[in-house]
């Protein structure tokens, strides 16, 4: 094809609910990270459907003041070990009938096992955040990060590294696209990310803030019930009762597949895994499965998946296994110059409390007073339904919108 993506996205975005259109970039764009290659209009939906879909999840839809239309963004990143790849995740834009630039909001996701679960992908949970925001009145960034959505290969689950860097690379192919489509982006990025995606929130600000990108300016960072400290909190966690079997069972063989294949944590899944888990386990984690696929295959508590030795490893952590964890523990370690505020629940089995209040404690020894906004005896979902209205009402304040 040799038209330029100027001219094709240009008459697509005319077409209301031309959904299913793919759309590529010029066959001869460079090389680059946070290269645009297509666009995909995937979801059209009214200020009504908007808050119908909130309602029915149980969040509160008073916000939405706007239809969304969503996109597919495939893109140009690199892999953890530096290479060249591609991913995908969800571009949001509000239909607000204004013509001039737009604020972004970079809305980072949490634990996905099945890549069609991926906000560019399933019309599900990974939805509701960048709905949320795109209806009150902001374009709204969601990466599926590498390995999921429609990105190839396996996703390299708790790197953070390599999710910051797909993060960031989505934000440089969604000022391209938002460009293209007629609704350019001021600049101003205001950050949130939930589980998963509240640790990546956090690193994705910090790279930011340390000039990560000279078009993106960090405005605000509002993550909730992030792992901020996997090797202080959530990994004993896992051994203490304050993270519930069913999750630390997906949590753990997700952790332990993905990080062996970027640190060398056992030769064999047999060191790790008890039989006849270690001969399944690493496929069941392999992107095509659901979360009911695998918690079905697996046993109900870790110390039934684990072999007693691996157990014992994991308690008292040394070496690769160490590392592997501290390797994603310094999201907190920075001094933000921007409004920061930290959401959680006591009632969070899956990613405790604690978690906050060692990054609290990160901050303020970088001179970052962080409040924190504990929402009670709700889940670890419950803790992003509370919070994501509020969420847009602190960026709403924060912009001069309220």
């Amino acid at each position: 094809m040799t038209k330029s993506i100027v001219r094709v996205i240009a008459s697509t975005a005319l077409i209301a609910g031309s959904v299913g259109v793919s759309v590529p970039a010029q066959a001869h764009a460079p090389v680059q990270r946070g290269g645009l290659l297509a666009l995909t209009p995937v979801s059209d939906l009214t200020p009504a459907q908007v808050s119908g879909l909130l309602k029915g999840a149980g969040v509160d839809s008073a916000t939405v003041r706007y239809g969304v239309r969503g996109y597919r963004v495939t893109y140009r990143t690199i892999t953890p070990q530096g290479g060249p790849t591609t991913a995908t995740g969800l571009f949001v834009l509000p239909l607000d009938g204004r013509h001039g630039r737009v604020d972004l909001v970079a809305d980072t996701h949490g634990t996905m096992v099945d890549r069609d679960y991926a906000p560019s992908v399933g019309e599900d949970f990974g939805r509701l955040s960048p709905y949320l925001h795109a209806s009150a009145g902001r374009a709204v960034a969601a990466p599926d990060y590498l390995g999921l959505g429609k990105g190839p290969g396996r996703h390299p689950y708790m790197d953070t590294a390599s999710s910051v860097s797909a993060s960031l690379d989505m934000l440089r192919a969604t000022r391209t696209a938002a460009r293209e489509l007629g609704r350019p982006l001021t600049g101003d990025v205001y950050g949130t990310g939930f589980s998963q995606g509240g640790q990546v929130a956090m690193a994705l600000g910090k790279a930011l803030s340390q000039g990560g990108d000279a078009h993106f300016r960090l405005k605000a960072l509002a993550p909730v019930s992030g792992p901020y400290d996997l090797a202080g909190q959530e990994v004993p966690a896992l051994f203490d009762g304050r993270v519930n079997d069913t999750s630390g069972v997906l949590y753990m063989s997700y952790w332990l597949t993905a990080q062996n294949r970027l640190h060398p944590l056992y030769k064999e899944p047999g060191e790790a895994f008890r039989a006849p888990y270690a001969r399944i386990v690493d496929r069941l984690l392999d992107g095509n499965h659901t979360e009911e696929e695998i918690l079905g295959a697996l046993p109900g508590k870790v110390k039934d998946l684990l072999t007693p030795g691996f157990y014992q490893r994991l308690q008292h952590p040394r070496g690769a296994l160490l590392a592997a964890m501290r390797d994603n523990d310094h999201t907190c370690d920075w001094k933000p110059a921007v409004p920061l505020r930290l959401y959680t629940a006591t009632g969070d089995t899956d990613v405790p409390i604690a978690n906050t209040l060692s990054c609290v404690r990160q901050l303020a020894a970088y001179g970052k007073k962080a409040p924190v906004v504990d929402q009670g005896a709700v889940d670890h979902n419950g803790a992003f339904k509370e919070s994501g209205p509020q969420i847009v009402r602190l960026f709403d304040s924060i912009a001069g919108t309220a």
